[in-house]
């Protein structure tokens, strides 16, 4: 059950919110009509949600506000108002406020407006419970909510305990390195040795000798021995991604590994054993590259013995959400920033967005978002601009008929509305169903001239 402390000098306001929550069997409520006491309530309560009045005597609901600001895990603040703000509101959110009610309140969009905050707080708790690897499990680096992703790792489960060659693909992103890692840790051999190998960073010729290591005097430069990859993972996991960059010569040199378990060091004539899982990966159609005769079909069917395939962001969408919050509060410690939450308009931007560099590219808009965030809660200007210009750019067609964007469609709404008002906001917001706070603030988003 959510706690939720009511902050107001209106003791009629505090019985009939007190009463109201109470009967949802959702909320456990404590009321407070002097703000004088609120921090002490807070650090003793810890609510979870705040419905906090700005105009107060002696303590007002912007000083509380501030006060909480600071705190490491502050509850989620929505700011209640008998006035139409716009300037108080964007002061509110800026200060990490979820968002700005106006009295009086409807009871519908009241529990609608209080969910939303709360799904967000739960969210962020299961995350930093799993930053804390609580779990200890092999998924642990695997952040994901999606039930899809969910069935792939049980089946990572399933065949990680047999020595089975696994070859994982998907796009550049996707998190196939975290797999192998999964795929180990869940194996007979996790107390040996993990090695992985970037493939597409080698040039064919320094690959061989990366990979099965070289002896003193195989060639110049070449003063001592050299232990290779392989031996390096004899009796653990071998990770090789990128495997569909290798060239024809060295697949020949992995297939004989894969089917005799043995290999030559470079330069050396004489073979030598080798016991190691193999793990591959690809970004590439390894089918399409057998018919280009640029891979050995052989050497495709030693390696998908067990094949898994990992999913781009754009098809699991409801991990965007989960894994933004996560990166948030991975990136906010790293810099030392007391950033606590993403704005509703900023997860609405990260959710249309299609991610060609997958998990990957939206760790780095929220780590570049991190850096330049200057308030408690990330904002669409510290988003970075090609982000920015490729969601607000987004058309998705199909058999050329042009879908647009929800964005696109609230704003032509709005401007119809306030056509057929003559530009009176008041009769506006009640036909839109928002508060003239919120349309004031859509009107300025969308530049709507009137």
């Amino acid at each position: 059950m959510h706690k939720i402390l009511v902050i107001d000098d209106d003791q009629g306001i505090l019985n009939f919110l007190e009463v109201f929550l109470m009967q949802t069997g959702k909320y456990q409520p404590v009321c407070l009509n002097d703000s004088t006491r609120a921090i002490d309530v807070i650090s003793d309560f810890k609510p979870d949600l705040i419905l906090l009045d700005m105009d107060m005597p002696e303590v007002s609901g912007m000083d509380i506000l501030t006060t909480i600001s600071e705190f490491p895990e502050r509850p989620e603040v929505l700011v209640l108002s008998g006035v139409e703000d716009v300037e108080l509101a964007v002061r509110a959110i800026k200060m990490g406020a979820y968002d700005y009610l106006t009295k009086p309140l409807n009871e519908e969009k009241l529990l609608s407006a209080i969910d939303k905050p709360l799904e967000r707080r739960d969210l962020k708790t299961k995350i930093r419970t799993l930053k804390k690897n609580e779990t200890g499990s092999p998924f642990d680096a695997i952040v994901t909510c999606s039930s899809k992703m969910k069935k792939i790792l049980r089946y990572v489960e399933t065949i990680a305990p047999t020595d089975n060659p696994v070859l994982i693909w998907g796009e550049s992103g996707t998190g196939k390195e975290l797999i192998a890692q999964a795929l180990h840790k869940l194996s007979k051999r996790r107390n040996e040795p993990f090695v992985s190998i970037n493939a597409g960073v080698f040039a064919s010729e320094l690959f061989a000798s990366e990979f099965f290591g070289h002896i003193k005097g195989a060639f110049t430069g070449a003063n001592t021995d050299k232990k290779g990859f392989l031996e390096k993972a004899n009796g653990g996991t071998l990770f090789l991604d990128e495997i569909g960059d290798l060239s024809l010569p060295i697949q020949v040199k992995i297939l004989r590994v894969l089917q005799e378990g043995e290999y030559y060091q470079v330069g050396s004539v004489k073979s030598r054993k080798v016991n190691v899982r193999l793990i591959t990966a690809t970004n590439k159609d390894l089918q399409k590259e057998i018919q280009r005769g640029v891979f050995r079909t052989d050497l495709f069917y030693r390696l998908n013995v067990c094949s898994v395939y990992v999913m781009p962001l754009s098809k699991r969408t409801d991990d965007i959400p989960y894994l933004a919050q996560y990166f948030l509060i991975k990136y906010a410690q790293i810099h030392q920033r007391r950033i606590n939450g993403i704005a509703e308009d900023v997860l609405q931007l990260l959710e249309r967005y299609h991610y060609p560099g997958n998990v990957r590219e939206l760790e780095n808009i929220i780590n570049t978002a991190v850096v330049i965030e200057d308030g408690h809660q990330l904002t669409r200007r510290s988003l970075p601009r090609y982000f920015l210009e490729a969601v607000l750019k987004t058309r998705y067609s199909i058999n050329n008929t042009h879908y647009k964007s929800i964005a696109e469609v609230e704003k032509e709404h709005i401007e119809r509305v306030l056509e057929h008002t003559k530009g009176n906001r008041s009769a506006a917001s009640r036909i839109l169903e928002i508060s003239r706070v919120s349309l004031i603030s859509k009107i300025k988003r969308y530049h709507l001239n009137l």
